[in-house]
C-alpha cells in the first residue's frame, strides 16, 4: 500500500515524498482511512511507530476538504501533548507535512515567554500544538479563541494521565464545540486510557497494531547486572570500547542526570542532562546538539524524554530502572524508531530486581542477562558472560537468556 491508495491529496504526497517516505507504517496504514470518515479514533501502538504522521496527515488533509474555507485563519484543529519537546515536534511535523497548503500552525508551551505565543495567535492560526498548562493560562488571559475547533487530537494520552493532567485537559475539553472529531493516541494501551476515551470519545473506532504494553521486537534488549557503585564505570566502558557515538541514558532523578552527565564529562565523553529544571532554551539546545552530534551522550529524565524522536538512534541506556514499568517501554521505544533496529541496555544491580521483574511481568518476556568480564556482580546472579573486545564493540550480541 501506498500514501496515495489511503487518499491523501497531491499537495500532501508531495510533501511525504520530500520527507523521504514512500510506504506508510501499520497504524498509519490503519487509522489514516478511518478519521478522513470523520470518525473518533483510540489508537494504540508502540512508540516510534509513526503516530504523528497518522493523525497529521489526515488532519491537514480534512482541512484542506472543508466547504467551509476562508482567508481567516482560525483555531480548527488543536493538539495536546505533555511535554514541551513533543510539542515542538508535533508541531514540525504539521509545517512539514503541511508546507504546501496554506494553513497555519503554532507552539504553545510554557518555560519561555508568553508574549511571542500572543502574537503569533494574534496574528492567526489554524493548527495549535500545546501544553495543557500553557493553553490554559492563554485561555484565562483571553489570548486564544477555540470556538471554531473542528479537531482534538490527544497525543501521548497516557503520558498526559501519569504526569496529572487530566483535571486540565478537562477543563480545555469543556470550552471545546461539542461538535468535534476527536482523536485519541497513546503508546500504552491501559484502562485509564479507555476510561478517558469514554468521557471524550464519541463511539470511537479502536485501532491498535501492537498488544499492549509491548517492547519493540526490532529493539535488542539485555541487562547488564553489576555493582551500583561500578554502574558509571561500567557505562563509560561499553561507550569506549563500544565506540558508540549517540547515546540516550535515563536516570530516575534530575540530580542523578546532572551528577551523571558530569562524570561522563570527567571521563573524556561529551555528555549533557536535560531533565525539567532545564530552561526550554537549555533543553532546546541540548537536544539540537544530541542530534548533530555535538555532544555523544545526552542524560534524561522520563518527563524530558518524551519528543526525543531521532530515527536512527542506536543506543538506549537505562543507567536506573525506571520505577514504574511502563516507563520502561517509553525509554527503550527511542531507538528502533521507523524500522531501524536498536539496541536498549539497562545497567541493573541487587537493589532494582523487583523493577526488572515487574518489568519483564508487563512485556511479558524475559530480558536476556549478561555481565561484562571485569565486572562481575553478585555470584547469586545467574547470568551470562561476555568479553567485549575494542574491536569487536557494539557487534557483540548479549548470549543466553539465564534468569536471576
Amino acid at each position: 500500500m501506498t500514501f496515495k491508495d489511503l487518499g491523501l491529496s497531491a499537495p500532501l504526497l508531495k510533501a511525504i515524498r520530500e520527507q523521504g517516505y514512500e510506504t506508510p507504517t501499520p497504524i498509519q496504514e490503519k487509522a489514516i482511512p478511518v478519521i478522513l470518515q470523520k470518525k473518533d479514533v483510540l489508537a494504540g501502538a508502540q512508540t516510534g511507530t509513526g503516530k504523528t504522521a497518522g493523525f497529521t496527515l489526515p488532519l491537514l488533509e480534512l482541512l484542506s476538504r472543508a466547504k467551509h474555507k476562508t482567508q481567516q485563519h482560525k483555531v480548527k484543529a488543536l493538539v495536546l501533548t505533555p511535554t514541551r519537546e513533543l510539542a515542538s515536534q508535533v508541531e514540525e511535523s504539521v509545517r512539514l507535512y503541511g508546507k504546501h497548503l496554506p494553513y497555519k500552525s503554532a507552539v504553545i508551551f510554557g518555560g519561555v515567554k508568553i508574549n511571542p505565543q500572543i502574537a503569533a495567535l494574534r496574528k492567526g492560526v489554524d493548527i495549535v500544538v500545546a501544553t495543557p498548562g500553557r493553553l490554559l493560562d492563554h485561555i484565562s488571559q483571553k489570548t486564544i479563541n477555540l470556538a471554531s475547533v473542528d479537531f482534538l487530537i490527544l497525543d501521548e494520552a497516557d503520558r498526559m494521565l501519569d504526569m496529572g493532567f487530566v483535571n486540565d485537559i478537562k477543563k480545555v475539553v469543556a470550552i471545546l464545540p461539542k461538535e468535534r472529531q476527536t482523536l485519541l493516541f497513546s503508546a500504552t494501551y491501559s484502562d485509564a486510557i479507555k476510561k478517558l476515551s469514554n468521557q471524550f470519545l464519541k463511539s470511537p473506532k479502536l485501532i491498535e497494531v501492537a498488544r499492549a504494553n509491548t517492547s519493540s521486537e526490532i529493539v535488542k534488549q539485555a541487562v547488564y547486572h553489576v555493582d551500583k557503585t561500578r554502574k558509571r564505570e561500567l557505562l563509560t566502558h561499553l561507550i569506549n570500547e563500544g565506540k558508540w557515538q549517540q547515546v540516550l541514558v535515563f536516570t530516575r532523578t534530575k540530580h542523578g542526570a546532572n551528577r551523571l552527565s558530569g562524570q561522563l564529562e570527567k571521563d573524556g565523553i561529551t555528555a549533557v542532562a536535560i531533565h525539567g529544571n532545564k530552561s526550554q532554551n537549555a533543553r532546546t539546545k541540548a537536544l539540537a546538539d544530541f542530534k548533530k552530534g555535538v555532544v555523544r551522550v545526552l542524560v534524561a529524565t522520563d518527563i524530558a524524554a518524551r519528543g526525543i524522536d531521532i530515527d536512527q538512534l542506536p543506543h538506549v541506556v537505562n543507567f536506573e530502572l525506571p520505577n514504574v514499568s511502563e516507563d520502561y517501554v517509553h525509554r527503550i521505544g527511542r531507538t528502533g524508531r521507523a524500522g531501524n533496529n536498536g539496541e536498549a541496555i539497562s545497567l541493573v544491580c541487587v537493589d532494582e530486581d523487583e523493577f526488572l521483574a515487574n518489568i519483564e511481568k508487563l512485556i511479558k518476556k524475559d530480558i536476556p542477562k549478561v555481565w561484562l568480564k571485569g565486572f562481575k556482580p553478585d555470584p547469586s546472579i545467574k547470568a551470562e558472560p561476555i568479553n567485549m573486545g575494542g574491536n569487536r564493540g557494539a557487534r557483540n550480541k548479549p548470549r543466553g537468556r539465564g534468569r536471576r
